[in-house]
């Protein structure tokens, strides 16, 4: 055997080691969380291209992130040498996609300087579209549409079939506003994210020579995380690697993991994993279940929570480092209480366990639950960075410079133009900025090419009517230098140095000097940083063009924010956004029915099972220590709501977890006044009192918690004013826990009722305008049942919360949207 093969192979486990030299049909490698997907994937590629197998340029290895993929190419280079890897595709969906369309625009119909347009550009291109078809934003808010024509896509729905389809008003305004999008986008020489992926698979559908081409030049194709597929990709995939019928087709292999299929919200099925061996009959299927990142403890409570899922393949995670720490569990009076023991936790662990900021994550199911966390940690002077918050590149300044260069590469680029157009201010009004949009409308051109026609009229649509020459002439100066720019590009000038000369000559950077304001000093800092990103970028790649740099800055996502090596911070996160990182310790918060499951998924089945895969994704992020939390009350809306405990706690073997605290002050209280129907141990059931939904009753455990909140000392906040308030709380939410706490949880009875519409969840006995304060005013209304609002259209009720003359309803819209309606001032009417 060669010597680089044996370095490659050495170590592989057996499961690992027939995956990685496998051979011929498709390969399905179903890898549980922490058992080297990653190794598995970059020692296949390492082996095929030193046993002979393959060429470098004939593997396309595709990830989900460009920093999977930055890793990939590490270990490949590492392995096997940087001029061994120059000429493999190694890169996220969309990279490839790009590098496809760019090199193919021919057959795209479009020039290669196309824009790709992010989320925030793609719905301000949607508002104008709805302004200049006059589609009234308020039933159809352009946001709304911008999501439904996204999922439209990811199913490859063109515009014409989305007409076909329409069998009523609301889905015809969205044929007709997805319809004009496209045309708006295709004159502005753009497209958005989705475009990227329904395009290339377009090109090679209706292009056999370029899909033959590129079958013949990719004879190896590996997918990684393949169960966040959705159907453009696994379409995309398929047209790549072809059939067995084809003359040119490529070997697949695809890797991923069913239990970890959380992105359903984004058009990801799990349909494409678990049907893989369907869709090919010929597959091998190899399961990885040895994990090398986590202890036994830890993976023992994600085996016994993802086993509640029905219908997926068996898989239970084992490793040989031993069973290691306990899992901590903490019951919290509220969301503060539950922050202060995270910290004090944190502060225990460097000073015990030699654990730094930055080894420590906390995690939570939607990204308003990061500020109760946020506030203890800027009280008690814990260093931390929030992931998926405002991204660096969606900050204002930093869009205004982008849309600049955008504006350089791509002349056509409406979206980018507008916005730049009178930024930083020239005096242009808004009826100015119309008289173009009306020339570019009236000859069917850009909004770009309309504005060329200011200062220098096109022969054949002659001059822009309707602006006066002072107006004139600024947009006649504001179109010459981009022009100067762009001769700049085509004459090879590296990206910083267009970036400053935008800068300085459309006279941003004096607008910002110049302020008043002292957040225009952090926007100078922020802008400054790009730079920084821009020189870096052209010292990595010297040959790159500024369209190169676009592209790069264009495909970021929210993982690509956390740098390598410690840096001394806690991350916090949503646990979606944790998906694919690992941490030495992990706190899990939010572990309420209501907040983690969500409370929407409590009466969707398909929902609820996705939610429980997200819990699985969370528990098996942590490599050391895992802590889980819970607030026994959580404001919603401004008012303590009190939630029951998450399944997923019940769902952990009670021996796996040390309960530092395993009773909230309200249920002390309560169980001291002899009530039933209150918590035990950790959150688990003492009585049947919330109904079905969580299985057999359990017997009533020790009771270890004090009764007490947790006030750490180093924040300085009194403890017998926290014990007192903490008791006004639980007095004040323990009257009635099956009535407004329950319909908030949205498991006031069992799940079968609550999708039934039962009164437990919506209009209990006695509800009405004179309904008591602890039970929920539902006006006779029920969950489930369908009504129509004045402004938003017909709808569902899916859950009420709140109590008395507070109550509101849940509603989902034909639109897609959820809105939370005040019952006593909403119109609502039942149909």
């Amino acid at each position: 055997m060669d010597s680089r093969v044996q370095r490659i192979v050495a170590g592989l486990n057996p499961q690992q080691l027939e995956a990685v030299t496998h051979s011929g049909a498709p390969l399905l490698v179903v890898a549980g969380a922490g058992s080297g997907k990653t190794r598995v994937l970059t020692s296949r590629i390492g082996y095929l291209i030193a046993s002979g197998r393959a060429a470098p340029g004939q593997i396309l290895a595709i990830t989900f992130t460009n920093k999977a993929a930055r890793e990939m190419r590490e270990r490949l280079e590492s392995a096997l040498g940087g001029s061994a890897i120059r000429t493999m595709w190694v890169s996220t969906f969309h990279s490839a996609c790009v590098r496809i369309l760019r090199s193919e625009h021919d057959a795209l119909g479009m020039r290669s300087t196309f824009t790709i347009y992010d989320a925030q550009d793609a719905q301000r291109l949607m508002k104008l579209v709805c302004r200049e078809e006059n589609i009234d934003i308020r039933a159809h808010p352009p946001k709304s549409l911008s999501r439904r024509v996204s999922d439209l896509k990811n199913d490859l729905v063109t515009p014409e079939q989305a007409a076909d389809d329409a069998a009523d008003q609301d889905s015809q305004v969205l044929a007709h506003a997805y319809a004009a999008y496209q045309i708006r986008l295709r004159q502005a020489n753009a497209m958005d994210f989705d475009d990227l992926i329904m395009s290339t698979v377009d090109v090679l559908r209706s292009h056999p020579d370029v899909a033959d081409h590129y079958r013949r030049r990719f004879r190896h194709i590996l997918v990684d995380e393949y169960q966040d597929t959705n159907r453009a990709q696994y379409e995309l995939v398929r047209a790549l690697t072809g059939t067995a019928e084809d003359d040119n087709h490529g070997e697949l292999t695809v890797v991923g993991d069913a239990d970890q299929s959380i992105y359903a919200f984004r058009g990801a099925t799990i349909r494409n994993i678990e049907d893989f061996e369907k869709d090919f009959p010929e597959a091998r299927t190899i399961l990885l279940e040895q994990n090398y990142r986590s202890t036994q403890s830890i993976l023992s409570a994600a085996n016994g929570i993802i086993a509640n899922n029905s219908g997926r393949r068996p898989k239970r995670l084992w490793t040989d480092r031993g069973d290691g720490e306990k899992i901590v569990g903490y019951v919290a009076d509220s969301e503060a209480d539950e922050s202060a023991f995270v910290v004090s936790e944190i502060d225990r662990l460097r000073d015990d366990a030699g654990i730094s900021y930055g080894d420590v994550a906390v995690f939570y199911r939607t990204n308003a639950q990061s500020r109760a966390v946020e506030d203890m940690f800027v009280r008690s002077g814990i260093p931390y960075r929030v992931i998926g918050g405002t991204r660096f590149y969606e900050r204002r300044e930093i869009k205004d410079a982008l849309a600049y260069l955008h504006a350089i590469v791509n002349r056509d680029d409406t979206v980018s133009i507008r916005r730049i157009l009178n930024m930083p201010k020239r005096g242009l009004g808004a009826k100015s900025e119309e008289a173009v949009a009306m020339h570019a409308a009236r000859w069917d051109v850009s909004f770009g090419a309309a504005l060329c026609d200011v200062g220098d009229p096109h022969p054949e649509r002659g001059p822009v009517s309707g602006i006066g020459k002072k107006a004139s002439a600024t947009m006649a100066g504001f179109v010459s230098m981009l022009e100067s720019g762009r001769e700049m590009a085509e004459a090879g000038a590296a990206p910083d140095a267009i970036l400053d000369f935008a800068m300085e000559e459309s006279g941003y950077l004096d607008m910002l000097r110049s302020s008043d304001d002292p957040q225009d000093e952090s926007r100078l800092e922020n802008l400054a940083e790009l730079h920084s990103v821009a020189v870096d970028f052209h010292k990595a790649n010297p040959d790159a063009t500024l369209a190169d740099w676009l592209d790069q800055v264009s495909l970021v996502s929210d993982a690509d924010q956390l740098a390598d090596g410690d840096e001394g911070e806690v991350t916090l996160m949503t646990v979606h956004t944790a998906k694919g990182l690992e941490f030495p310790v992990v706190f899990v918060t939010g572990l309420e029915d209501g907040t983690f499951p969500h409370m929407r998924s409590l009466i969707d089945p398909a929902e609820l099972a996705e939610e429980r895969r997200l819990a699985y994704v969370a528990v098996t992020r942590a490599r050391q220590r895992l802590y889980i939390t819970r607030a026994a009350a959580r404001a919603s809306w401004g008012a303590p709501q009190e939630f029951p405990p998450s399944r997923f706690i019940e769902e952990i073997p009670d021996s796996l977890i040390d309960w530092r605290r395993s009773e909230s002050s309200a249920d002390a209280m309560r169980r001291s006044g002899g009530r039933t129907g209150t918590w035990g141990s950790g959150g688990r059931r003492r009585s049947e009192s919330f109904g079905g939904g969580y299985g057999d009753e359990l017997d009533d455990g020790p009771v270890v918690g004090s009764g007490k909140g947790f006030v750490p000392g180093k924040l300085g906040v009194d403890a017998a004013k926290q014990k007192r308030r903490g008791k006004q709380a639980g007095a004040a939410r323990g009257a009635n826990r099956s009535g407004a706490a329950n319909a908030s949880a949205g498991v006031g009875e069992s799940v079968s009722d609550a999708a039934a519409g039962s009164p437990g969840l919506g209009a209990a006995d006695g509800a009405g305008p004179n309904a008591g304060p602890s039970v929920p005013d539902t006006y006779g209304l029920a969950v489930g049942d369908s009504v129509v609002h004045k402004s938003f259209g017909r709808g569902k009720i899916v859950a009420f919360e709140g109590t008395g003359r507070n109550t509101t309803a849940r509603v989902t819209f034909s639109s897609g949207q959820t809105k939370r309606l005040a019952l006593r001032f909403a119109p609502l009417e039942k149909i």
